[in-house]
């Protein structure tokens, strides 16, 4: 029997592995970073041992630091959770030599289907080995690993060279191994899996499909089962391939298989040998703990004979630290309050006064709502985002709000294609037209000196506001009846609640205030001051570092006092585990490039200047 499992991660799966463990009996190891010594996992752990550095090549992809932590704290099992190490065979290897349980795969199955070549090849299947006009488009893709770090698509044949370098520094970065592949593309196609679950007895269980057609940098956003849609047929052809994969490498423990969806065919993309992030939908729909199912595989227990009944509708969003109106920018600072409503399931690895870093996935927690059909499955997950607490950073909640109500995915006729299609849209502001006079009438309460209503007539009072991208400007009065502002009934008002009736309609906005950042219900405001600072102004052409993050690459040969065209690259950010390049935003001149390899950089660093010609 397992009695103590370090977990060879971080963050929401970590904690996540952590919970199933304390249910179980089971003692608790974390590994952690320098930049995660204070993160939820490395505190909910019942021991942690320290990886020294920030960045995952230093720590979380150091196999031999992570064996030796659980040698060190009296592990007697290693769980990989997803991402880093947890198809690397080599560290499977390392984990049995030092005589520890794994909990995953043998490391032969993980040789044979975490590389996506190899992968194929078992299927009958290969990449493209040379390029042509005629192939287009294609997708370039790191051979270890998953998230959709390491992808490329190339739609033009003069973009392919860089989109090839561009995967192999990704999938570097992100997994330690640069190795990539090319396969054709399939436009408009869906994203479809199927979980499965396999003992060391020869029992092979295909829990259902998943649909996980909403992406973004071909990583999931918004993912459900079973997945809408599908006729039998394919359903259960999906399941049968999913099983012959598993069985052609003699697979245990938790894996899935990876499809794209056609004018109804399957198109095999890869098998995943590690439990998914959007596990929590099948173990809705199924009833079952995958994290206990795989370490009771470990320990030699068989599965039953067949796998218990599907029941209703799950759907699960992935709630980002990112702007997704800026090209998804990733976010950092201080996560100052996470909550959700009862009903929904909440897998997060932060908790209120964390820190979100530059090191790792902007990924704060994962909702999950199970229901009798899908549709009441996606109306409640959509109201429980909606009145989700989320104050810090800017996040994609109002995005998956809207995504979850779109006509398009409500009917089930979503593809890989849809923020393609729709992130205008869905992006486009609806900030609520009160929530400035409710942050000015709260902070004018929290301000006063007498702790309720002034007892004279003063004169109008001004306050300003960033929202959404524009300035907004309220007035309001103290009277001998309370705070009055035009046009507005003001019934209640304090630090915290207002309660403003317009048109015979009453309504409550809940204020929280950390430092100028202002949440009033889910919309966030910025406060300005009286006077704008005259000063802060940038050169005409600044191009200023859109997320805090690494200057990885600057383009070769650059200089300052270089020609440079319009789209043409100018340097690479690095930032939560991606690569955002910077370009010129109009053909011109370079004037300046102040920054250098290896410079760490914050929101708003200037870091070129392109003269307009």
């Amino acid at each position: 029997m397992i009695s103590s499992v370090l977990v060879a991660n971080r963050g929401e799966i970590a904690c996540r592995v952590f919970r199933t463990c304390r249910e179980s009996g089971i003692r608790t190891v974390a590994v952690h970073s320098d930049a995660d010594e204070n993160a939820l996992h490395a505190r909910v752990a019942d021991a942690a041992v320290r990886l020294p550095g920030a960045t995952p090549a230093e720590t979380y992809l150091r196999g031999d630091l992570i064996v030796k932590a659980a040698v060190a704290a009296g592990a007697d099992a290693v769980h990989p959770g997803y991402g880093f190490l947890s198809e690397n065979a080599d560290f499977a290897r390392a984990v049995l030599d030092a005589g520890l349980v794994w909990i995953g795969p043998p490391p032969e199955a993980i040789e044979a289907m975490a590389s996506k070549t190899r992968a194929k090849e078992l299927m009958g299947l290969a990449p493209l080995r040379e390029v042509t006009e005629a192939d287009l488009p294609v997708l370039v893709k790191a051979a270890a690993g998953g998230g959709g770090r390491g992808m490329r698509i190339v739609r033009r044949l003069e973009e392919f060279d860089a989109a090839l370098e561009g995967a192999r520094a990704e999938a570097t970065s992100a997994f330690g191994d640069g190795e990539v592949f090319v396969e054709p593309y399939v436009e408009n196609g869906r994203h479809v899996e199927v979980q499965i679950l396999a003992d060391t007895h020869g029992t092979v269980w295909a829990l259902g499909t998943r649909d996980c057609s909403l992406q973004r940098r071909h990583q999931k956003v918004i993912e459900e089962a079973p997945a809408p849609g599908l006729s039998e047929g394919l359903a259960e052809e999906l399941r049968a391939l999913a099983v012959r994969a598993a069985r052609a490498v003699d697979y245990v423990g938790a894996g899935t298989a990876e499809f794209l969806v056609a004018d109804d065919k399957a198109h095999f993309l890869e098998m995943n040998t590690r439990l998914q992030v959007e596990h929590p939908v099948t173990e809705a729909v199924f009833g079952v703990d995958l994290v206990a199912e795989q370490i009771r595989i470990a320990e030699g227990h068989a599965l039953e004979n067949d796998p218990p009944r599907a029941r209703g509708h799950a759907v699960e969003a992935r709630l980002y630290a990112e702007d997704p109106a800026r090209d998804w920018a990733p976010q950092t600072g201080t996560l100052h309050r996470l909550a959700v409503p009862d009903g929904v399931r909440l897998d997060t690895g932060y908790t209120d006064g964390d820190e979100i870093g530059v090191h790792y996935d902007p990924m704060l927690a994962k909702v999950v709502a199970h229901a009798p059909t899908r549709a009441e499955a996606l109306r409640s997950l959509a109201g429980a985002l909606e009145r989700a607490t989320v104050h810090g950073p800017t996040t994609n909640r109002d995005l998956l709000v809207r995504s979850l109500r779109h006509q398009e995915f409500t009917a089930a006729r979503m593809d890989t294609g849809f923020y393609d299609r729709h992130l205008t849209t869905l992006t486009e502001p609806a900030p609520d037209p009160y929530a400035p006079l409710a942050a000015a009438l709260a902070d004018a309460h929290a301000r006063s000196r007498f702790g309720g209503w002034r007892n004279l007539p003063s004169q109008p009072q001004t306050k300003r506001y960033a929202m959404a991208g524009e300035e907004h400007e309220v007035h309001y009065r103290h009277t001998r009846a309370g705070l009055t502002a035009d046009g507005v009934r003001v019934v209640h008002a304090d630090a915290g609640l207002v309660v403003l009736e317009a048109d015979g309609v009453r309504r409550k906005f809940e204020v929280s205030r950390y430092g100028d950042q202002v949440h009033v219900n889910a919309t966030t405001l910025t406060a300005l001051p009286r006077f704008p600072d005259p000063t802060a102004q940038h050169t005409p052409g600044s191009l200023l570092a859109p997320m805090p993050g690494t200057v990885v690459r600057v383009a070769e040969g650059l200089e300052v006092g270089a020609a440079v065209e319009a789209g043409q690259p100018i340097l690479w950010l690095e930032a939560m585990k991606m690569q955002h390049h910077i370009s010129a935003p109009v053909d011109g001149t370079l004037t300046d490039l102040p920054v250098t390899l290896g410079q760490q950089v914050q929101v708003g660093t200037l870091l070129a200047v392109v003269q307009q010609a």
